[in-house]
Order: C-alpha cells, then sequence, then structure tokens
C-alpha cells in the first residue's frame, strides 16, 4: 500500500491495525524499561531518557500517556542536573495533560533550580489547585517562597549598596579627585573613602617611611637615630602617579566587599573617557616627581591638585630632612619599589 493512501479492504486494515498495537505494545515496553534503569541508579540514567525517548517516538500512544513519558523524562534530566531539558519535558507533559500534577512538581524543580522563582511558584500552585493535599508540593512551595524572600532581600542590599556607591562615585566627581590603580593593595587591603549622612567625605590614607622602602637601606630598628621627629619630617606625594580610572572601573572598586561586588552589568552605563588618562604625562617609563605639602592646607586641598592621582586611597611619603637619606629623595635617585 502506497504511503499516504487509505486502506481499501479488511486486510488492509487489519495490517494496520496489528502495525499500531505492535507500536504500543513497543512503546510501552520502552516505558517499562526507562522506569527499570531508573532503579538501577544514576549510571543507567542515560539508558532511561534514551528508553523514554523512544517510547514518546513511537507516536502511538495516547495524550495521557505520552505526558506520563515526557514528565517520566523530566524526572531523569532533574536527577542529572539537566534542568532546561527537565523543564521543556515537563512543559511538554503539562500541554499533554494539564492534570498531570507530577509533571507540574518536575516542571517547579526544574525552574526553582534555574532560579526561576516566579515560575516555580506558579507551577507549584498549578499543581495544588488539581491536588490541593499533596505534601510534596506544599513543601516545594515553601522552599520557594523561602527563595524569593531571601532573593527579595538580596536585591535591597544590593540596591542600596550600588546607590550609596553611586553618591560616594558623583561626590568624588564634583570634588574633582582623580582615581587610579591602587598600588598597595597589600598595605590598604579594600579600605575606600566613606560619605556620611552630612556629605563629608572621608579618606583612610596611606603614609609610606620611604627610607625604610629603599633598597640601599637595610631593615631599621624604628628611628633608633632619632631622625624622624616632628621638627625634622616633611611629607610628600608623587605627581601623577599612574593613569586614572574609569567611572565604571571607580564603581566597580567602591562596591568591593558589599552586597553588589559581584553584580555583572553595573556601571556599564557609566563610561567615559577618562580611563588612562594621565594629563599629559608620558605613561612609559616611570620617573617619580615629588611634591612637597604644605602643612597648612586641608587633605581636599592637596587631592583637589591636577597633579594628584589617589591610588584608590591618599597615599603619602613621609621623609626626614635629618636622615642622610633625603638627599638622594630630594635629588630624585628614589622611586617607589615596583
Amino acid at each position: 500500500m502506497e504511503t499516504g493512501s487509505e486502506p481499501q479492504t479488511e486486510s488492509e486494515k487489519a495490517d494496520i491495525d496489528a502495525i499500531a498495537a505492535l507500536k504500543e505494545s513497543t512503546a510501552f515496553e520502552f516505558k517499562e524499561k526507562g522506569n527499570h534503569y531508573v532503579k538501577m541508579g544514576k549510571k543507567h540514567y542515560s539508558d532511561a531518557i534514551e528508553c523514554y525517548t523512544r517510547a514518546i517516538n513511537q507516536k502511538v500512544l495516547s495524550d495521557s500517556e505520552n505526558s506520563i513519558l515526557f514528565a517520566n523524562r523530566a524526572h531523569v534530566n532533574l536527577l542529572l542536573g539537566n534542568y532546561r531539558r527537565a523543564l521543556t519535558d515537563a512543559h511538554e507533559a503539562i500541554m499533554l495533560c494539564p492534570t498531570n500534577v507530577k509533571a507540574f512538581y518536575r516542571a517547579a524543580k526544574a525552574s526553582l533550580s534555574l532560579n526561576l522563582l516566579s515560575e516555580a511558584k506558579s507551577h507549584c500552585e498549578s499543581g495544588l489547585a488539581h491536588d490541593p493535599n499533596n505534601e510534596e508540593l506544599k513543601k516545594l512551595l515553601k522552599q520557594i517562597d523561602l527563595r524569593k524572600l531571601e532573593h527579595e532581600q538580596r536585591e535591597v542590599k544590593v540596591s542600596r549598596a550600588v546607590a550609596e556607591a553611586k553618591d560616594l562615585l558623583s561626590a568624588i566627581e564634583i570634588r574633582g579627585y582623580k582615581i587610579g590603580k591602587a598600588v598597595f593593595r597589600e598595605l590598604t587591603g579594600s579600605r575606600k573613602p566613606v560619605l556620611d549622612k552630612n556629605n563629608i567625605l572621608h579618606w583612610p590614607v596611606l603614609l609610606l617611611y620611604a627610607e625604610v622602602m629603599s633598597k640601599s637601606c637595610p631593615p631599621l630598628q624604628w628611628d633608633d637615630k632619632n631622625n624622624y621627629t616632628r621638627e625634622a619630617i616633611e611629607l610628600y606625594y608623587e605627581a601623577n602617579s599612574g593613569a586614572c580610572l574609569s567611572k565604571t572601573k571607580i564603581l566597580h572598586y567602591l562596591l568591593e566587599g558589599t552586597a553588589a561586588s559581584n553584580v555583572e552589568g553595573i556601571g556599564d552605563e557609566e563610561k567615559d573617557s577618562s580611563e588612562g588618562s594621565n594629563h599629559g604625562i608620558n605613561a612609559g617609563k616611570r620617573s617619580s616627581k615629588w611634591v612637597k605639602v604644605n602643612e597648612k592646607r586641608t587633605l581636599h586641598d592637596v587631592l583637589k591638585e591636577p597633579d594628584f592621582i589617589i591610588q584608590e586611597i591618599p597615599v603619602f611619603y613621609v621623609v626626614s630632612k635629618s636622615s642622610n637619606f633625603y638627599k638622594e629623595f630630594k635629588a630624585g635617585k628614589w622611586s617607589p619599589p615596583p
């Protein structure tokens, strides 16, 4: 008989019915084999999936039977951690049989694993509408509600952290400060400025003793020669110490250690042309230019200097006029170690 033609005789009809019965029997056999493989454990889960797939592909079972097969395959995909495939199979099972409670449960489990919390909750509620006393669905719904609450609380923390960091970035920009890459992270850690409720910006400051950092100077017992008296010390900063960071990178720095530290995409809209700028100074071979700090000036005034690049936090160098190192430093023969 040609493909697509209608059976004409009783014999042809009988042949068609026999083929359909054989395919149906085969489909049920694959279903049972699949169930058996699931019971045999993880090593046979892939065999179970293949059996359920071959049963579905017979295309002779009723919608309700096929719904069971899709729900079973969803179950195995859940066990394997194939959550997206499990969700697709569970959706197919629900479309074929909208009263398949197990399909709703597995759709909810897969959605929860994919962090699709609203969808997971909807599947649970739909399943409970058909089986209000289903304890598994009730338990899963509680888990989803708890996860949603945790997610909402975290979102509040993230939003607050982002808002605070953007306010801090705005305060830095308004004051005309320039932020560069940190050089002494091993000393400063994650310290950063703080903007208080009165819009006052508080900076942690790193003070380094250049003489102690000098390669020509052996490790010293602390000022055994009494060089570093209040009258003898001077404070310097290194002019144009590196390139400026973009707004995006500054924002990421300000978010470090907060609830928003690992959130992607934050600050992408803040990109500007300042990254890599060093205000006309050659960024090639480093040549330190030291600027003495007038002690009568405020920290704010010093940080606003055109050549002051804040290395995430301000860095100043303490030098003693009484030390032999002082002449070397003033002559520009010393630079911070790389």
